[in-house]
């Protein structure tokens, strides 16, 4: 039983090891897990909030401020644009053998909380750092109120 036990083991690994590189080749966006962010995703995100607004730092270095293009929209930010391949062309005297760094076209959404302001949205780009902040309602910010 102890070796049947050690057969199913390893064979089991294998297949976790099989389907894991299966998801890296045909689905290199899939999640690793349930609270896993997507495999290369870009750009990387921070998000954070304050009783006056919720706001997104995007690294974005490489990307022309220009070719951003930031939307809200019913609660949702989506933040888009392109970054251009800076690599040489691949030619009979350059070979090109390893490329990690992301060009091409790219799309982050952000599900934003119900007490945004849409109209209260600021965007600025210095130094391939994105930063979006998003204001809140003023219905919704804490008010002290005095007692008489």
């Amino acid at each position: 039983m102890t070796v049947m036990m050690g057969l199913y083991g390893d064979l089991f690994g294998e297949i976790n090891r099989f389907q894991h590189n299966l998801d890296q080749m045909f689905r290199p966006g899939a999640m690793a897990g349930i609270r896993a962010m997507p495999r290369r995703g870009f750009p990387v995100l921070n998000v954070g909030n304050s009783p006056d607004a919720v706001e997104v730092l995007a690294l974005v270095p490489g990307v022309d401020p220009a070719a951003l293009q930031i939307t809200v929209d019913k609660g949702v930010l989506v933040i888009s644009g392109e970054r251009k391949n800076t690599l040489p062309a691949d030619t009979d005297k350059v070979s090109i053998y390893a490329q990690e760094r992301f060009d091409g076209n790219f799309r982050r959404v952000v599900s934003l909380p119900d007490d945004i302001d849409a109209g209260k949205v600021e965007a600025t780009c210095r130094d391939g750092m994105l930063r979006v902040r998003v204001g809140r309602l003023e219905a919704s910010r804490p008010r002290r109120i005095e007692v008489a």
